[in-house]
């Protein structure tokens, strides 16, 4: 299960708003980073064999297959400070995180 915060949610959906109608919101774990994988955020137009679309907060998401498993328990929030707005992530199969917040290592 993932949990979008409403802050989240919102700001999803606010940028989803600017892009062509009946666009999906995608999210995925990437090989890379500076601690092994990093989160990508995306627009996509299709669902893909072996995506599983999710139903949070009135926002779709859809995810596919390899990065579910990176994904059970994601908490997503979005905040913004001086420095601007950025999303933050909280895994809690996460071991280690860089300083960035976006890139994390885990056992599997």
């Amino acid at each position: 299960m993932i949990h979008l915060s409403q802050a989240a949610a919102s700001e999803i959906g606010r940028i989803k708003s600017k892009q062509q109608p009946n666009v999906l919101f995608r999210l995925a774990v990437k090989p890379g980073g500076c601690s092994g994988f990093f989160y990508e955020m995306s627009f996509d137009e299709a669902i893909k064999v072996g995506d599983q679309v999710l139903n949070l907060d009135e926002l779709q998401v859809v995810i596919d297959a390899a990065s579910l498993n990176y994904l059970n328990g994601l908490r997503v929030d979005y905040s913004e400070d001086l420095m601007g707005g950025g999303f933050r992530f909280h895994n809690p199969q996460a071991i280690a995180t860089c300083s960035c917040g976006n890139s994390f290592s885990t056992t599997s």
